[in-house]
């Protein structure tokens, strides 16, 4: 595996920099491995697709405001975020 294999376009205003006004509005992508399918659906859907036996994992880390910008050997733009815990 390559560190280029990493490198892709995402567009600017698709990055979320703070929580929607209305949090069940977020969206989410459900993967069906099953299925080999991916969906885009809205977490307030979350229980629709949730069974019995499933295992739910809850990430509640927070971003602070720690950003460390860089630059590539091939001039390539490096972005990172530090993430904090509570």
């Amino acid at each position: 595996m390559k560190l280029s294999d990493f490198d892709y376009a995402f567009p600017e205003e698709l990055i979320a920099t703070h929580p929607l006004p209305e949090r069940d509005a977020s969206r989410m992508m459900v993967v069906n491995r099953g299925e080999q399918s991916i969906k885009h659906s809205r977490i307030n859907d979350f229980p629709l697709f949730i069974r019995k036996g499933d295992c739910i994992v809850v990430n509640d880390t927070h971003v602070f405001p720690a950003r460390l910008v860089g630059k590539k050997e091939s001039g390539g733009r490096i972005e990172i975020l530090l993430l904090g815990g509570k």
